[in-house]
């Protein structure tokens, strides 16, 4: 390896030119269409919530089964110590 890191596609000339041409036909598109994609927001709010679970990469929250995550951490309150 050369030691630089690669360069995400979007921060490419061509991304970028690929982004602008997506968003002025995205602009059109729903220029023209602006009742039928007011009528695709119901769908895409039912559809917001299976991509958040599958885009989002630690759930909902969830904690070590050991204990208190702020205690895992070693960030735990006053009085209180790490489990050891």
């Amino acid at each position: 390896m050369d030691g630089q890191t690669p360069v995400p596609w979007w921060r490419t000339r061509g991304g970028v030119a690929a982004i602008g041409f997506g968003l002025v036909a995205a602009f059109f598109v729903l220029r023209e269409h602006y009742e039928h994609a007011l009528g695709l927001l119901p769908y895409l709010l039912l559809l917001a919530c299976p991509l958040m679970h599958l885009l989002m990469p630690h759930g909902h929250g969830v904690h070590h089964a050991t204990g208190d995550a702020r205690a895992d951490r070693g960030d735990a309150p006053a009085g209180r110590s790490a489990p050891g």
